[in-house]
């Protein structure tokens, strides 16, 4: 048997939980088109005959403005430390800039797989231009993918296999994640969220389970302003209406979904209310 971890790292919005459900065939990771959108360290794990990857889903490196910023970085950055192979995920439709260059000189390239997701959406001239210009990152090996197509991805898998030290199995065959179910119902509140807001209103929206007894699940919204209270709710509740149906959609049958907005002012600047909200 060989096993191993991996690290999802790379700016924001590039597509690694994208890129992360693509390599597991299922929804482990949430995603939106908002940059930042992952806030946690998600781990999730790859079966086969004769190998594990353990992969790690990470925060994108962004310049921290706020406790909160500063937090996740911390989160992904550490992230780095104590994995086998790590996958600078690089997004093809971007030109490659100081925000990559600044995550890459934190790896160890020696043991750094370059991704260039997205390869769908741009020409095979650009895409040659991207792949020139990471090239001069002495990676140990690159990949062009399509977290969307899947174009790509078996052999970035089969790379991944490859590499893995002879190990034992960290989870059994019927594990696909460690997340814990209150983690991931609240992440899949946050970004049916995510989905229904523009500007920075999803930056100001926290969530977290506060009461679990299946099948009653209490999830609190938390946000910074109480006039964005009033819009997350909505005119009748109707948001909170939408927001529940389509989690409960991803929910095992008779779920009983509660959502609760409060308000804790400025909580993503107090490190407080950070530590409070589980990031």
């Amino acid at each position: 048997m060989h096993s191993g971890f991996v690290a999802l790292v790379g700016r924001p919005n590039v597509g690694k939980s994208s890129l992360l459900n693509a390599v597991c065939g299922a929804k482990v990771s949430i995603v939106s088109n908002k940059a930042q959108t992952t806030r946690h360290r998600v781990r999730a794990v790859l079966h086969g005959a004769d190998a594990q990857v353990v992969f790690v889903d990470t925060p994108g490196v962004h310049k921290a403005v706020s406790a909160l910023g500063e937090r996740v970085n911390a989160t992904a950055l550490e992230s780095i430390d104590d994995v086998d192979i790590t996958c600078l995920v690089i997004d093809a439709t971007k030109p490659f800039g100081r925000g990559d260059q600044f995550v890459a000189d934190r790896l160890k390239m020696e043991n750094t797989f370059v991704v260039v997701n997205k390869v769908d959406a741009v020409s095979r001239q650009k895409l040659l231009q991207q792949l020139a210009a990471v090239s001069t990152l002495g990676a140990r090996e690159y990949f062009p993918v399509s977290a969307r197509t899947g174009e790509g991805i078996d052999a970035l898998v089969s790379a991944l296999r490859e590499w893995m030290p002879e190990g034992p199995e960290y989870f059994p065959r019927e594990v696909s994640t460690d997340t814990e179910e209150g983690l991931w119902v609240a992440e899949l509140v946050r970004e049916q969220l995510l989905e229904r807001f523009a500007d920075e209103l999803p930056y100001s929206i926290a969530t977290r389970v506060t009461e679990w007894e299946w099948p009653r699940i209490r999830c609190e919204i938390v946000v910074e302003r109480d006039s964005q209270k009033g819009m997350v709710i909505g005119k009748g509740g109707l948001m909170l209406k939408e927001v529940g149906q389509a989690v409960r959609a991803q929910l095992p049958a008779g779920a009983y979904l509660e959502l609760h907005v409060s308000v804790e002012k400025d909580w993503q600047r107090r490190p407080d209310k950070i530590e409070r909200l589980g990031y």
